[in-house]
């Protein structure tokens, strides 16, 4: 049975894509940490425990995350772009980038943002598009 982050990366549920290419996927997280928090995914291989991905999997994900993150520094005014791998609520791998001011901005527990769509899609489209200039 396929994941919900595996539904999302073939367009079976919406999402506010990112950047994309053959074989990894970043969105939007819908409970973002700060505006413009992604998740970056591997599109092929559902493993919930990044460490268990194969060499060309892993070494690829953290390529993509790289411009990805890259991107969203761009889009996103910010200090820093936080990296963070937890993966206990989706068992799919997945890295969470998230622009910083602080490193507290990157505190799980604290409450998550409620952003409109219309938002959300504007701050995709941003960072997609300092994406393809890459």
């Amino acid at each position: 049975m396929a994941t919900i982050f595996t539904k999302i990366a073939k367009g079976e549920i919406p999402s506010y894509k990112c950047a994309e290419n053959e074989d990894y996927y970043a969105f939007l997280d819908i409970s973002p940490l700060a505006k413009g928090h992604t998740l970056v995914i591997p599109k092929h291989v559902e493993d919930d425990y990044i460490f268990h991905l194969d060499a060309a999997t892993y070494e690829g994900l953290w390529a993509f995350a790289r411009k990805v993150a890259q991107a969203l520094k761009a889009a996103v005014p910010c200090q820093r772009v936080g990296v963070a791998v937890l993966g206990m609520e989706v068992p799919h791998t997945h890295i969470h980038l998230v622009p910083l001011q602080t490193e507290g901005d990157l505190d799980f527990r604290k409450a998550k943002l409620q952003l409109e769509p219309a938002q959300m899609q504007e701050i995709a489209n941003a960072i997609f598009a300092e994406y393809e200039k890459l």
